[in-house]
C-alpha cells in the first residue's frame, strides 16, 4: 500500500536542481517539520555526520552527531532464551554535539519561534556541500539584525567540520552575547513503539577520560565502558569583530563553551569560524585521542575557512563529474529530488573507508547504525559504477568480518560463514531470528556483490587476495544448510530459511535465496578452479587459510546444479518459497490505511499465514538474476507478485519500477519510480524524522539506469534497452567501467554512448554492438519507438 505524499509547499520549499532551500519561515511548519527538516538538512562524509538542528539549537526534535562504526555494546533481552540467540547488541552513540551557537541580543535570547522574521533563507547546497542559513529579524526593541551562518563536514579531512558565523547590527546598536558549545548530552530514552528505532541506555554511556582547554580550543574524551572504544572531540575558534569584544571560555566533564560579547555599532559585526574534530579509536590513551584532535584543529586553523570551503566545493564538484545523473522532466522536483538523493549516497559512503553503511546513513540512529544487506544490493552498484575503490572498501569490510561469520556459522552448527543480518562489529546483532538469522541469503548477496565488483571493476587482485575467501565459506554454508531430497527427486532444497520478504519467515525453499545460493556455489567453484589453473601462488594460499578439500568445488556445482527451484505449472509462476501459494491472500480491502506498515499493527503470525509481502522478494530476482528468466515468466509472476505486495519496506518500490519497465508496464514503472524518488523528500514513510533511507536511495539510482536506461551488466557485459517515460526528454549519467569512463545520453529518439576516458570498451544497445575507441568514442544509436506494450522493453 503506497501511502500519499506530503510535499512540502512550493512557496516555502521552491523546486531547485542544484539545493533543497527553504526561502521563508514559516513558524507552524517548522513546528511540525523539525525532524524532517534535521534529516532534509544533514550533513555527512561517511564518518563523520551531523543532523541539520538549527544553529541556536532550538527548536529540536533530535540533535545527533555520529561517528560511523562507534558505538556502544547493549544487552539483548528476551522473555525466554534460547540456543545461539544473540545476547550483546551494538547501538551507534550520539557524540557531543557542537553545532550550537546560542545567541542573545540586548539580553533577549535569539530563537526562530519567537523572533519577528523579516527575511530567511536556509538551504542545502549541493554544488558546494553545504549547508547555508540568511535569516534577517527584529528584535522586541526594532533593532534589526543579520545572521549568515554557514556548516559543513569536510570531505577532505574526514575527522573536521567547520561553521562559519557572521553577525550583523544593521540599522541601530546592539550588545550581543555568542555562546559557542560542545555539549555531551545523555542518550535518548528508546521509543518501543517502533522495532526500528534505536535502543535506548540507561544512565551514562560516555564515561570521561579528560579534558584540555587552551584560549578558544576545548577538547574532551571520553570511553565507553563495554565496547572499549575511546573518543576525543573538540572545538577551537577563530574571530574577528568590527570593534572589542571580550571571550570568557570554561570547559568540564561534558560541557565545554567559549562565550563572546561585543557591542555592535549600526552596520558592523562579528564573524566567528568554529572548527570541530572528532577522533575514535579502540583502547587508545584518552591522551593520544586528545592529541590527535588537537592536531586536526590546528590543521584547521593553519589552513583557515576559505580554504577549507574551497576545498569542499572543488571535491563536491568531482563528485558530480562522475556521479551526476541529469533528468530534463516536465516536472522540475524530479531533477531536485534525483541530486538530493546523490547527494545523500556522497554523504553516506564518501569517506567511510573502512566501516559500512549504515542503514540511515549517518543522519540518524534508526536500525542502530547498523549495516545490512542493503548495501550490497541497493547501495554497491552505484558506487562500483561511480565510485570504485569505495566500493572495494566495503567488501573489504565484509572480508574483515569472515572470522566472526565463521564464529557465527559454528554457533549454529555449520561449516562455513555466516554473515549477520544486522551489525556494526561483525558480530549479529539482531534479536529477532525468525526476520533476522534466518536471512541466510546474506551471505549469497555479498557474494553476487563481490562478483558484480569484480567483472565491472575489472578488480581481479581482490578476488584473490580476499574474494575467493569469502566464496570458499559462503558456499561451504550453503553446502552444509542444504540437502539432496528424495521427496524432490534429488533435487538440494534449504530449509528453514527466510527471503528478502520479512513478512514471511521461516520457510522452504525460498525461491530467492535458493537462486541466490545457486549464483554463489558456481561462482564459488569457478573462481577456486581458475586459481587452480592461472595462480597457484593464490591458490595455495587460499587453500592454506580455509582448508580447501579437492573435492569441494565439485560438490558446490553438483549442489547448484540440482538447486530446486519451485514452481506451479497451473500458475505458470514461481512460488516465492514451497508453502505460499497455500496461503490465503491478506484481506486488503479490510485493511484500514492507517493500519500499513502492518508490522506495527498485527502480530508476525497473522502475516506469517498469509499470502501478504512486505518487500520485493521474486521480483527482486528477477531483476539479479534477469537473464535467467523469459520475458513471459517475469510478467506472469509480476502480475501475480505485484498486488501482494504493501511496500512496507522502503526497499521495494525502485525494484518494482525496473521490473515494470522491463515488461513493459510503463506507467506502472514510472508511478513506482516517482515513490521511490520521494520517498524521504515527501516522507512517504512517515519516518524521515528518524534518518534518511539510503538504502531506498541507492534503489533510486538503480531505478533510473537500470529500469529506464536499461542497463544489464551480466558477467560484465554493458547492455542497455532505454525506454525513457512520457513526461521525460532526457536522461545522462556517467559510467566508469573497467578503467574508462564512458557518459550515456538518452531522449526519445536516440541513445548516445560516449568514450571520456579510457581505452576501447564494447557494450550493447537494444542487441547490437557497440564499440567505442579513443579514435571514435562517440556512438549514436535509434531507439525502437514503444507502444507502451508487454514487449516494449524487454532486454
Amino acid at each position: 500500500m503506497l501511502r500519499p505524499r506530503l510535499n512540502p509547499p512550493t512557496d516555502i520549499f521552491p523546486p531547485n536542481p542544484w539545493a533543497i532551500e527553504a526561502v521563508r519561515y514559516d513558524g507552524a511548519l517548522a513546528r511540525d517539520f523539525t525532524g524532517q527538516a534535521e534529516t532534509m538538512f544533514a550533513l555527512s562524509n561517511g564518518y563523520l555526520g551531523m543532523r541539520g538542528i538549527t544553529d541556536e539549537g532550538v527548536p529540536v526534535r533530535e540533535a545527533g552527531t555520529y561517528l560511523n562504526g562507534f558505538y556502544e555494546h547493549r544487552p539483548i533481552s528476551y522473555g525466554e532464551r534460547a540456543y545461539g540467540f544473540p545476547t550483546v547488541g551494538q547501538s551507534i552513540l550520539n557524540c557531543p554535539d557542537g553545532t550550537v551557537m546560542s545567541l542573545s541580543v540586548d539580553d533577549e535570547p535569539f530563537t526562530l519561534p519567537e523572533a519577528e522574521i523579516l527575511s530567511y533563507r536556509r538551504a542545502l547546497d549541493f554544488r558546494t556541500g553545504t549547508l547555508e542559513r540568511d535569516v534577517t529579524w527584529a528584535t522586541p526593541a526594532g533593532k534589526r539584525l543579520r545572521l549568515r551562518t554557514l556548516r559543513l563536514v569536510s570531505l577532505a579531512h574526514r575527522h573536521l567540520a567547520a561553521l562559519a558565523y557572521e553577525l550583523t547590527a544593521e540599522e541601530a546598536e546592539a550588545e550581543v552575547v555568542i555562546a559557542s558549545a560542545l555539549r555531551n548530552d545523555q542518550p535518548l530514552a528508546a521509543d518501543t513503539s517502533d522495532p526500528r528505532l534505536a535502543e535506548g541506555f540507561v544512565g551514562r554511556v560516555l564515561h570521561p577520560t579528560g579534558t584540555r582547554a587552551e584560549a578558544l580550543r576545548a577538547i574532551l574524551s571520553y570511553r565507553t565502558a563495554s565496547s572499549g572504544l575511546v573518543l576525543g572531540c573538540g572545538m577551537d575558534h577563530v574571530v574577528a569583530a568590527d570593534g572589542p569584544f571580550a571571550v570568557q571560555a570554561s570547559v568540564g566533564d561534558d560541557l565545554a563553551r567559549v562565550v563572546f560579547r561585543a557591542t555592535l555599532a549600526p552596520g558592523r559585526g562579528i564573524r566567528i569560524h568554529k572548527y570541530l574534530s572528532y577522533h575514535y579509536s579502540a583502547g587508545a590513551a584518552p591522551e593520544a585521542i586528545r592529541s590527535q584532535v588537537g592536531w586536526t584543529l590546528d590543521r584547521a586553523v593553519e589552513s583557515g575557512f576559505a580554504s577549507i570551503r574551497a576545498r569542499q566545493h572543488a571535491d563536491v564538484a568531482r563528485f558530480w563529474e562522475r556521479a551526476d545523473v541529469a533528468v530534463e522532466a516536465e516536472n522540475p522536483r524530479i531533477q531536485q529530488a534525483v541530486r538530493w538523493n546523490l547527494f545523500q549516497l556522497m554523504q553516506a559512503s564518501e569517506r567511510a573507508e573502512g566501516h559500512g553503511i549504515a542503514a540511515r546513513g549517518l543522519t540518524g540512529r534508526t536500525y542502530e547504525g547498523h549495516y545490512f544487506w542493503d548495501t550490497e544490493i541497493y547501495v554497491l552498484p552505484f558506487l562500483i559504477y561511480t565510485n570504485p575503490p569505495m566500493a572495494r572498501s566495503l567488501l573489504k569490510v565484509r572480508y574483515d568480518m569472515l572470522d566472526s561469520a565463521r564464529d557465527r556459522a559454528r554457533e549454529l552448527g555449520h561449516r562455513g560463514a555466516m554473515f549477520p543480518w544486522r551489525t556494526i562489529n561483525g558480530r549479529e546483532a539482531s534479536a529477532y531470528y525468525a526476520a533476522g538469522t534466518a536471512q541466510y541469503h546474506i551471505n549469497a548477496d555479498i557474494a553476487f556483490a563481490l562478483r558484480q565488483y569484480v567483472e565491472v571493476s575489472g578488480d581481479a587482485d581482490f578476488l584473490c587476495r580476499y574474494g575467493a575467501e569469502i566464496l570458499v565459506e559462503t558456499a561451504r554454508l550453503w553446502c552444509d544448510l542444504g540437502f539432496f531430497s528424495e521427496r524432490m527427486g534429488g533435487r538440494f532444497c534449504i530449509h528453514g530459511v527466510t527471503g528478502p520478504d520479512e513478512y514471511t519467515a521461516i520457510v522452504n525453499n525460498n525461491c530467492y535465496t535458493n537462486l541466490m545460493a545457486r549464483e554463489n556455489l558456481r561462482y564459488a567453484a569457478e573462481t577456486v578452479r581458475r586459481l587452480e589453473r592461472n595462480d597457484p601462488d593464490s591458490f595455495a594460499t587460499l587453500v592454506r587459510r580455509t582448508g580447501l578439500e579437492p573435492d569441494e568445488a565439485e560438490a558446490w556445482d553438483q549442489a547448484a546444479g540440482r538447486m530446486y527451484l519451485p514452481y506451479d505449472e497451473r500458475l505458470k509462476v514461481h512460488p516465492q518459497d514451497d508453502a505460499f501459494l497455500d496461503l490465503e491472500r491478506w484481506d486488503f480491502a479490510g485493511t484500514p490505511e492507517d493500519r500499513y506498515p502492518l508490522l506495527l499493527h498485527y502480530h508476525p503470525l497473522n502475516l506469517y499465514r498469509s499470502q501478504v509481502i512486505k518487500q520485493a522478494d521474486m521480483v527482486l530476482a528477477m531483476f539479479l538474476l534477469s537473464e535467467q528468466f523469459t520475458p513471459e515468466a517475469k510478467r506472469r509472476n509480476f502480475a501475480y507478485y505485484d498486488p501482494l505486495t504493501t511496500h512496507d519496506s522502503s526497499l521495494s518500490v525502485c525494484i518494482q519500477s525496473i521490473v515494470a519497465n522491463e515488461i513493459g508496464l510503463r506507467e506502472k514503472a514510472i508511478h513506482y519510480f516517482n515513490f521511490a524518488l520521494a520517498m524521504d523528500l515527501s516522507d512517504i514513510g512517515g519516518n524521515m524524522m528518524h534518518g534518511a533511507h539510503i538504502a531506498a536511495i541507492g534503489g533510486t539510482w538503480l531505478a533510473l539506469v537500470y529500469g529506464f536506461a536499461g542497463m544489464r551488466d551480466t558477467r560484465g557485459r554493458i547492455s542497455f534497452q532505454p525506454c525513457l517515460p512520457d513526461a521525460w526528454k532526457r536522461l545522462s549519467f556517467t559510467l566508469r567501467i573497467r578503467g574508462r569512463t564512458i557518459r550515456v545520453e538518452l531522449d526519445h529518439a536516440a541513445a548516445t554512448y560516449r568514450l571520456e576516458a579510457g581505452e576501447e570498451l564494447t557494450l550493447w544497445h537494444a542487441g547490437e554492438r557497440v564499440r567505442l575507441t579513443p579514435a571514435e568514442p562517440t556512438v549514436t544509436r535509434a531507439i525502437r519507438p514503444t507502444d507502451g506494450d508487454a514487449h516494449a522493453c524487454e532486454p
